[in-house]
């Protein structure tokens, strides 16, 4: 593990802060802020470790800054490469311009760690015959290439096991013909062998008459993937497999190129699975060896690789750091990419652009861990969208997360397809497999309470419809099936089966209709109160109103707000192996950027199916009559006997003596009417 030398100077630094996001930073601006990066507190640090893949930003210079080898990049470890840089560079603001390239001139020779950069640097050039005063990656990586080619080279001279190929040049040509029927062959031998078994399964094992008359009719030549389904050739009982006559057509073409290339098959009819076996034993046998031979190979030829890397490495170190260092400081130490907005400037964790529902959302980070991400991310308080994307080319998968920050939620759901394009500007079928719900702006959380209030209306009717129709078609058929068999039973069995009605409960439903008559005086006399202030100035109404609305969005609105000021992308971070060390806020000004919307011209043709729009006469009549009925029955209310007036509350066991009598007539009626039903419906003797 690296030492971390002077962490905190005795004189200290002056550094410059300022605010980005929302929250105070320090500035990394020039080669001093980067030559004094140990002395810089840790808690002022924006990230204190990151993973060192999945990110959009070289991996080989990750790998080099990480030198304990543990896939993190911590605080220690960006700033002993800052402490290196001091001990190789003459002039430190050389890392701001990001050039992967440097002249002998720009890097130290009174230090032992420049004079090794140096002599490094020389012999690379002096290898590829280059006589110039700097050096770039390009270079470093020629040399790399002719390195690996010489070692190739003398691996293969040095090579003491000599193996002659079975088919000599031709192997190659063999192997690809054997591969590409091999497995046709051997389906063809076992329905010879279960021909052997069982000679009536012949005609199950044979290609069907019918499929052939299903595609006779077309152009066969368009059918040549369904033909090639087809057994390799009619299965025999004596097991010889014809190498021209007699094959499928389909598999024509692939056997001749066999028989060419496999000389024990030429001038052959048919052959046996023995020999045909032979065949294959001697193309796997070259097929090992050749793979043990390239592996043998490779892990030469890497540890020789490795051992010169390591000779060349720190020119390589210095070149990837003068290019990468700086803008990493800028994703590490501060944010300064992710709030520059500059599609040229994205940081680091911004995997791509994800198209959705007419808007392109600029925050998408990959997802290396989805429980945890799903888990923790909804403490970020952002509008999130859980993706699956699969590469429309190559078939690879993996998951993202995309920010909405603008914008309704109207036509978002899970299920929803979209397309993802990532740094490279390849697409991705990305599809919507989890939501995070969190308010997108004060705006969309005033309509929020109305949006759930309709979609729960309409669920209830919805279901209520469905219930009602299932309930109506039970209904229907029960009553079909009785008349069927009422016409086939006896009169005296369907009179005995007759049940007499169930009496209509007259005071049931009285009890019903008097507590509606209660809730209606309720909202009366409540209408009633509030009348006086409606009359009094007409624009109470407005202030009414108002009022109401208030009421209804206000929480939503309070809530979004109060969210809306916490809105941190650090939770998404986290559940992705970042540490985080700083609030990363996203405010409704920046999250505007972050999400793009739609926009249309004016449209000036006329649409010839467009809904036919009202008159603006006849709204304006409209909305006149719904006011003028408003008004009529807030002044009925107010001026007349339906003004709330307080009265006299009578004591309970006066109220209970005043309608019992009125009860018992209502139920000795219910009684003589259930009586004289009865009496009707029973049978006459």
């Amino acid at each position: 593990m690296a030492k971390i030398e002077n962490l905190i100077s005795k004189q200290g630094y002056d550094w410059k802060f300022s605010t980005v996001g929302g929250v105070t930073r320090v500035n990394i601006e020039n080669g001093q802020d980067i030559a004094h990066l140990s002395e810089l507190d840790q808690k002022l640090w924006t990230v204190l470790s990151c993973p060192v893949k999945g990110l959009e930003f070289d991996e080989r210079t990750l790998a080099l800054l990480d030198s304990d080898h543990d896939g993190k990049l911590r605080v220690h470890e960006v700033v002993a490469a800052s402490q290196w840089l001091c001990k190789v560079l003459a002039d430190m603001d050389y890392l701001v311009e990001g050039r992967d390239s440097i002249t002998f001139g720009a890097i130290r020779h009174d230090t032992d760690e420049g004079k090794q950069v140096v002599e490094a640097a020389k012999m690379i050039l002096g290898k590829l015959d280059v006589n110039k005063d700097e050096i770039s990656l390009a270079d470093v990586k020629a040399y790399m290439d002719v390195y690996e080619e010489k070692c190739k080279a003398e691996y293969s001279a040095g090579e003491t096991e000599p193996y002659e190929p079975p088919y000599g040049e031709g192997s190659d040509a063999a192997e690809a013909a054997v591969n590409a029927v091999r497995q046709k062959i051997a389906d063809w031998f076992m329905r010879c062998k279960l021909v052997q078994f069982d000679e009536d399964a012949a005609g199950a094992l044979d290609v069907q008459v019918e499929k052939i008359a299903a595609i006779s009719a077309g152009n066969l030549n368009d059918s040549v993937g369904e033909i090639s389904a087809y057994p390799l050739a009619r299965p025999r009982k004596e097991g010889m497999l014809p190498l021209a006559e007699g094959l499928n057509p389909a598999w024509q073409a692939p056997m001749a190129a066999v028989v060419a290339a496999v000389p024990e098959l030429q001038g052959k009819d048919s052959v046996s699975e023995e020999e045909w076996n032979a065949v294959v034993a001697k193309i796997d046998a070259y097929t090992a060896w050749k793979a043990a031979g390239e592996t043998a190979m490779n892990e030469a030829i890497a540890a020789k690789l490795g051992e010169h890397a390591a000779a060349i490495e720190p020119v390589e170190r210095l070149l990837r750091y003068c290019r990468d260092y700086f803008r990493l400081l800028h994703n590490y130490v501060v944010f300064k990419d992710f709030y520059r907005r500059d599609d040229k400037f994205l940081a680091v964790f911004q995997a791509g652009k994800l198209y959705i529902d007419q808007r392109c959302c600029d925050l998408c980070v990959k997802v290396t861990d989805m429980p945890r991400s799903t888990g923790t991310a909804g403490k970020s308080g952002i509008y999130l969208l859980y993706c699956h994307c699969v590469a429309k080319s190559g078939g690879a998968q993996m998951d993202i997360v995309a920010a909405l920050t603008d914008g309704e939620i109207g036509g978002l759901h899970e299920g929803k397809n979209a397309i993802f394009y990532d740094r490279a500007g390849n697409d991705w079928d990305a599809t919507i497999t989890k939501i995070v719900d969190n308010p997108i702006s004060v705006r969309q959380a005033f309509w929020s309470p109305y949006r759930k209030f309709g979609n729960w209306v309409t669920e209830k009717i919805t279901k209520s419809a469905s219930e009602k129709e299932s309930k109506q078609f039970d209904e229907m058929t029960t009553k079909a099936d009785s008349a069927s068999t009422n016409l086939t039973a006896k009169p005296e069995d369907a009179a005995a089966e007759k049940k007499p009605a169930a009496p209509f409960d007259i005071a049931k439903f009285a009890g019903i209709f008097a507590a509606i008559g209660l809730a209606f005086g309720a909202i009366g006399a409540a209408l009633g109160m509030l009348g006086g202030f409606i009359v009094a100035k007409w624009y109470n109404v407005i202030i009414l109103v108002a009022a109401v609305v208030l009421l209804i969005s206000g929480p939503s609105m309070l809530l979004a707000w109060l969210k809306l000021r916490k809105r941190n992308l650090g939770p998404v971070l986290n559940a992705n192996g970042w540490a985080i060390n700083s609030d990363v806020k996203i405010n409704t000004t920046f999250g505007k950027t972050l999400t793009s919307m739609a926009k249309y011209p004016k449209v000036v043709a006329k649409d010839p199916f467009a809904d036919k729009k009202m008159p603006w006469w006849q709204k304006c009549l409209i909305w006149l009559g719904v006011l003028a009925v408003l008004f009529l029955l807030v002044f009925r209310l107010t001026q007349h006997r339906w003004v709330w007036q307080p009265k006299p509350v009578e004591p309970v066991a006066e109220v209970v003596d005043s309608v019992a009598p009125e009860a018992e007539a209502v139920q000795a009626t219910a009684d003589t009417v259930t009586v004289e039903a009865q009496a009707e419906e029973a049978p006459a003797e």
